[in-house]
């Protein structure tokens, strides 16, 4: 069984009046069990031509209502470029420079409603990718 675990620091001494530390620490693991997630499609990397819209990945390719995870990541450095990431029709947010998402998805296949796609805002901004497929 393979372990894959992610964890998140955050830290700042201005962001609020007292000093700010949050770290979280989480197992991926199967829709319903503790089995851990033993497939991935690959850490890729995709750099864009142009300012189209781009599917990152279709649904109906996995298997629905599952515990997938997603990390994106907008490998840029200048600040105003930058990615708009779509869950079906609905914009979850962008992804400036720099910035990078971890996000579960159930891969609804009853439609084109739980497709992940990224719009960049400019041509040759690079995103970094990987799904973690609980098949």
């Amino acid at each position: 069984m393979a372990t894959t675990t992610a964890t998140i620091t955050i830290n700042s001494t201005d962001l609020l009046t007292d000093e700010l530390s949050l770290a979280t620490t989480a197992v991926f693991t199967a829709a319903g069990n503790s089995t851990g997630i033993e497939n991935t499609g690959g850490l890729a990397r995709k750099t864009t031509s142009n300012t189209t819209e781009y599917t990152l990945f279709d649904a109906s390719l996995y298997t629905d209502d599952n515990a997938h995870k997603i990390y994106l990541k907008n490998t840029d450095t200048d600040a105003a470029k930058f990615f708009e990431v779509q869950i079906g029709e609905y914009v979850m947010g962008k992804l400036y420079a720099g910035d990078w998402a971890l996000i579960p998805w159930s891969a609804d296949t009853t439609g084109t409603n739980c497709d992940i796609t990224i719009t960049p805002s400019a041509a040759d901004i690079t995103l970094e990718y990987m799904l973690f497929i609980d098949a």
